[in-house]
């Protein structure tokens, strides 16, 4: 069936291989809350954490924090958190990370691989705390379907041709599936999972961990998390690095289209550099590779192809498994080799890369919510017009942004059409006025974050901000390209160093 286009899923999870006690904050909460609401909040801002050994330098706890931020005397949940001590003997405080989404864990991240995170210099600088925001992993998250139903939905074909009468009205049929799952097996806590939650969650981390200011390093959607806290929060920033940034400002249907745009870009990157090899699946020019790979998705519209567990690769599958290996040119081997295979009928790599992009284990499980809670924030967060009229407007977009891809991106409206709650009210002004100083990473050739984001955000919305470009292919940089970059960024953590000069890395 017609899968919509879930535009914000930008993580940066499918590309990894991947002293402190509580104590209460140095700072009030915010000025523009009213005294009483100040007064209120005091509990969750003062809360001493039970942080307990789960690692080597590991320590894990819950963070409460209020399920509405609107009625902070109501019910509280917990955040699961866990942090790594500086190998340092003087930490200068605590980084927060987010790895990106929505629906990322950042728990895990730090869990399983925090010393890999960053650099060695900012491991020593720092203690490192990860946390899973709501709705996500083990902080109150948002459940659906079951293994099965969540296969059909997002692999699964309505047996027409993408985009006809019968195929829409199947896509609808799902979603509406979908949603009523959402709500049977989360229910009202649906509402409150978007991001600005999320943002008024950090400041209240940032204060149990006894720093004055808050220390962060968002990757692609943790950037829109970090912009939404400098503009709610522009007197307590410390040292904020977005990389692989988001612009708050845009809409939600110019970033589907300047998303697409990028992977489009980042295929005919990897078709440049296949032709010039022996193993490549392609020969001739690039455009010539772009219509084989357009000849093959449509293909499998009606005739999916076997793999070699059973499954059927259908045309939802093949394109997942591309973009996964799209968002770094360090997966185009297993992009040929998948476009090799299935060239010959077998379509198993194309399968087992669209199961590494879902979080979908070989016995059929899927190890995190990060689908679910990917949808549910976004639809909290903004909405397109959902009207056939707009739709089909923006599908024209789609078709010209990528000839080849743009035909499996359209009707993305649709996946939050029917959500249940409202989207929330979200800053009028991310300038973050009075902010400290904000470095935004912007990668030339990030497929799911274009580069003229990161410019914007850097240059034209934040009254703060500095660019750090690093010219190469991938999402996100910072701790994956190099050492000038990770020095450009250490030094801002470790030194207090702005570049307030791009080093255009």
């Amino acid at each position: 069936m017609l899968k919509v286009r879930f535009v914000k899923r930008v993580s940066i999870a499918v590309v990894s291989v991947w002293l402190l006690s509580g104590c209460a904050p140095s700072v009030a909460p915010s000025v523009s809350e009213s005294a009483q609401a100040a007064t209120s909040m005091s509990a969750y801002y003062n809360q001493k954490v039970n942080w307990a050994p789960c690692g080597d330098r590991l320590l894990c706890g819950a963070v409460k924090v209020p399920l509405d931020w609107s009625h902070h005397n109501t019910k509280s949940i917990s955040l699961a958190a866990v942090y790594y001590k500086a190998t340092g003997s003087s930490p200068l405080g605590t980084i927060i990370m987010n790895p990106g989404g929505p629906g990322a864990s950042g728990y895990d991240w730090i869990k399983d691989s925090a010393d890999m995170f960053g650099t060695a210099k900012l491991r020593a600088a720092y203690n490192i705390l990860g946390f899973d925001p709501r709705g996500v992993g083990r902080s109150m998250p948002v459940a659906c379907l079951n293994a099965k139903a969540t296969d059909d939905f997002l692999y699964g074909d309505s047996g027409y041709l993408v985009g006809s009468a019968k195929d829409l009205a199947a896509s609808i049929a799902s979603l509406k599936k979908f949603v009523a799952a959402c709500q049977r097996n989360t229910g009202s806590s649906l509402k409150y999972v978007d991001t600005v939650s999320t943002a008024k969650d950090l400041d209240i981390l940032r204060a149990v961990m006894g720093d004055p200011k808050l220390n962060y390093l968002g990757y692609s959607y943790g950037t829109q998390i970090g912009a939404t806290y400098a503009a709610l929060f522009p007197k307590r920033t410390g040292h904020l690095v977005l990389d692989g940034a988001i612009d708050p400002t845009v809409s939600d249907n110019t970033q589907s289209v300047n998303q697409l745009k990028g992977f489009d870009s980042a295929l005919r990157a990897y078709l440049t550099k296949c032709v010039t090899t022996v193993e490549c699946p392609f020969v001739g020019t690039v455009d010539q590779g772009l219509v084989r790979i357009k000849k093959f998705l449509r293909g499998l519209e009606l005739d999916p192809i076997q793999t070699s567990n059973g499954r059927e690769l259908t045309v939802w599958a093949a394109q997942t498994g591309m973009i996964m290996t799209l968002y770094s040119d360090s997966y185009w081997q297993y992009l040929s080799q998948a476009f090799t295979e299935a060239f010959g009928g077998d379509g198993t790599t194309f399968l087992e890369l669209a199961d590494f992009y879902n979080d979908r284990d070989s016995s059929g499980k899927y190890t995190t919510n990060l689908m679910e809670a990917n949808i549910a924030i976004s639809c909290l967060d903004s909405r397109s017009d959902s009207s056939m009229t707009a739709m089909k407007a923006q599908n024209k977009r789609m078709l010209a942004a990528s000839p080849t891809l743009g035909r499996y991106w359209q009707y993305g409206a649709l996946s939050c059409s029917l959500w249940p709650y409202p989207v929330v009210k979200h800053p009028s002004n991310y300038s973050a006025k009075g902010s400290a100083p904000i470095v935004v990473v912007g990668t030339t050739g990030d497929p799911a974050t274009p580069y003229s984001q990161a410019v914007s955000l850097a240059n034209k919305v934040l009254d703060n901000g500095f660019l750090v470009t690093y010219n190469g292919e991938g999402h996100t940089a910072y701790g994956r390209s190099n050492s000038c970059v990770d020095d450009a960024v250490d030094n801002f953590f470790i030194n207090d160093a702005v570049p307030t000069v791009d080093p255009n890395c």
